[in-house]
């Protein structure tokens, strides 16, 4: 369990939200599966929902029109940074684009839309009253985000150069193509895995869950769908994809030793 309280250092995945073009049953979708609640907030940019479990804040939602998630939908991770202007201007600098103009979500945080030389898109995040996700790496919250792309080179070197990241192999998985990203300080913040098969590079979640089977049986009858849970080198996975066809996956853990 991690409760966070500060902002993250920078380009670590310090907050999720998803687009959903109906928001009444994307919150009993996820109600069911995570347990979370919900709180209604607006911005400028229009209103959107924070959920929040335990009565802490772990993702948000946002009213989006059926068109704007046609085709593959995933939810969209923020990276931290300390100056989201600063960073935008980094990201045009190393190849990336600016999709969205840094601006202020109400009194939460300042963020910006932005994506990498592959075409990932992600956000910035600068927290002032929310720090980001306020518990991760516990059961329905965030614990991890990797992107998968067809051609990881680019974005490799690009998270190196925006980020100050390291470039690490992965023992554990000498079949694929997966490189950790991790922050100075060692911390792995993720990784970038390459997938010739890809259609477009994207930055995948993955949540905690108790018991991944019954996780995926949740999900099922909340009136999503989900692939046959399998044993990984980290935890025992299933892929979920919900209502409206936004693709995640869930992970249990094995108990940490000692």
């Amino acid at each position: 369990m991690s409760r966070i309280s500060t902002n993250q250092p920078l380009g670590t995945p310090a907050w999720i939200d998803l687009g959903v073009p109906d928001l009444d049953r994307a919150k009993t979708f996820y109600g069911a599966l995570f347990g979370w609640e919900y709180e209604e907030r607006s911005a400028a940019t229009g209103p959107f929902t924070l959920c929040l479990l335990r009565g802490r804040r772990v993702a948000a939602l946002r009213p989006v029109s059926a068109a704007d998630v046609e085709g593959e939908s995933w939810w969209h991770v923020h990276v931290a940074t300390d100056d989201c202007d600063r960073t935008a201007k980094q990201i045009v600098v190393h190849g990336g684009s600016v999709l969205a103009a840094p601006e202020d979500v109400a009194d939460l945080g300042r963020t910006a839309v932005v994506a990498d030389p592959t075409g990932a898109r992600f956000s910035l995040w600068q927290g002032r009253l929310l720090p980001g996700c306020e518990l991760v790496n516990e059961p329905c919250t965030l614990v991890r985000n990797d992107l998968a792309c067809p051609d990881p080179g680019p974005a490799r070197r690009f998270y190196a150069a925006v980020f100050d990241f390291t470039l690490d192999g992965n023992d554990d998985l000498p079949d694929f193509d997966f490189t950790f990203l991790r922050r100075p300080d060692g911390h792995e913040i993720g990784g970038v895995f390459g997938d010739p098969a890809a259609t477009a590079s994207r930055w995948q979640t993955v949540f905690e869950v108790a018991d991944t089977d019954e996780a995926v049986a949740r999900a099922l009858a909340a009136g999503g769908t989900a692939g046959t849970p399998e044993d990984a080198p980290y935890g025992r996975m299933a892929p979920i994809t919900d209502p409206f066809g936004t693709s995640f996956s869930v992970i249990t853990r094995p108990p940490a030793a000692g």
